[in-house]
């Protein structure tokens, strides 16, 4: 499980689900600069294999897929949150987007 959450974007993906509470693919892409659009799909894929978020399908017009952290993510996210802030702090950002402030 570690090898894989410290992909590139895992984490970061993760606290962007989270900041939302329940967020698109398209949201995510905007708001996270620099994630290609095959990047976020494996990485979204891979979280939902380890189960820290679920995908949920809303097959009205317009289909809408959604996703949004289990509460094994939700844990996870608590407790990167003191790592996100760190490293915001470090590199002098502290408005830091990834944060959700």
């Amino acid at each position: 499980m570690i090898a894989k959450l410290s992909k590139k974007w895992s984490l970061l993906v993760l606290n962007q689900i989270g900041i939302h509470g329940e967020a698109n693919y398209n949201k995510i892409l905007k708001e996270l600069t620099g994630i290609s659009p095959k990047a976020l799909a494996d990485t979204l894929k891979e979280l939902q294999n380890m189960g820290l978020i679920t995908r949920s399908v809303n097959e009205r017009a317009p289909l809408r897929v959604s996703y949004a952290l289990t509460e094994e993510g939700k844990s996870l996210r608590s407790a990167i949150i003191p790592l996100l802030e760190w490293a915001a702090q470090t590199t002098h950002h502290t408005d830091c987007p990834i944060l959700g402030r």
